[in-house]
């Protein structure tokens, strides 16, 4: 029986598919959909009716200097879940890359795989469908171990964190619209001078708690006198927390380190329940300095190397691409 390969666009015409990836999960997909800007798009492999393997990406707006400034990229985080072993992953992947590469290029200029948990896991697929390569830098925490997350911290970090809570900061879990509508809007804040980083729409977060089942995302704020000045949303698969947004008008409100207090305690609660490790999302290229990756290495964190896969639509970039970083 051949392999079958479906593709899906709306969460209304999603099967019941297994799987405990977040990242290639329903729940996400809904999310995405719910998202102005965001269009999901999932492709699963099937025999005889049976799912073999899923694959989520999605396509989003994208600012950036170069390529053009206003562009519609397809981002896939991790290469899919599979659930057989009679058939070769890496040979359901190939089939996967394939069709979500034709898809994905309908309407986006450029497609990104990060957060691999294998840097050569389908090399061989990638470099079929004509992608390139760039190395990339990973940051998580180890929260497996007896110690509490402090004990590897740097001492200024441990003093900044108790400093903070003197001086007033209170940090706790969203649990109300309102807390996730004030959240959103002071990381818009905290963003919007930051040119290379990606900030979705404010629904993105009220869709978080939403969309998402019972324990797959928090997001955490910090206040002051009442006032939402920093936060982070995590989002959590199989034994690993993820930081994926994180941030605190830390200018207006030096004294009460909201940055620092945001990242504290996603990394506490991950641990008190019970993850293995939080992974910081987004941390740069490891050969050139990144500011956001020298602030959460002071947290204790690990820096392991792996990598980015990249496609562009425009044939004759890409082939120049993919001399330059093959």
């Amino acid at each position: 029986m051949p392999l079958k390969l479906t593709t899906y666009y709306h969460a209304d015409s999603l099967p019941p598919l297994p799987g405990k990836s977040t990242f290639h999960s329903a729940a996400l997909f809904r999310l995405y959909e719910a998202t102005p800007g965001y269009s999901p798009v999932m492709v699963v492999a099937s025999e005889e009716g049976e799912p073999l393997a899923k694959l989520l990406g999605v396509v989003r707006r994208s600012a950036r200097m170069f390529p053009p400034a206003l562009i519609k990229r397809c981002e896939v985080y991790g290469a899919g879940e599979y659930f057989t072993d009679r058939i070769d992953h890496e040979t359901l992947f190939a089939e996967l890359l394939d069709r979500l590469t034709q898809e994905a290029l309908r309407g986006a200029f450029l497609i990104e795989f990060r957060n691999l948990d294998s840097p050569m896991f389908g090399y061989r697929a990638f470099r079929q469908c004509s992608y390139f390569p760039i190395n990339w830098a990973r940051v998580y925490n180890s929260l497996h171990s007896v110690t509490s997350p402090e004990e590897r911290f740097s001492a200024s970090r441990v003093r900044q964190v108790r400093k903070g809570l003197k001086n007033g900061a209170v940090v706790h879990e969203a649990c109300t619209a309102d807390e996730v509508a004030a959240f959103a809007l002071m990381l818009r804040s905290h963003y919007s001078s930051k040119l290379r980083r990606h900030f979705p729409s404010p629904h993105f977060f009220h869709q978080l708690g939403k969309q998402l089942e019972e324990g797959m995302g928090r997001i955490f704020t910090v206040t002051y006198k009442g006032k939402v000045i920093g936060g982070s949303a995590c989002i959590y698969s199989n034994d690993t927390a993820y930081l994926w947004f994180s941030g605190g008008l830390r200018k207006r409100y030096a004294l009460q380190y909201p940055g620092i207090l945001a990242v504290w305690y996603a990394l506490a609660d991950a641990k008190r329940r019970g993850y293995a490790h939080l992974e910081f999302m987004d941390v740069g290229l490891p050969f050139r300095r990144h500011g956001y990756r020298e602030f959460v290495l002071r947290f204790g964190g690990k820096q392991t190397s792996t990598r980015r896969w990249f496609r562009f639509r425009w044939n004759w970039l890409n082939k120049l691409l993919m001399k330059c970083y093959g």
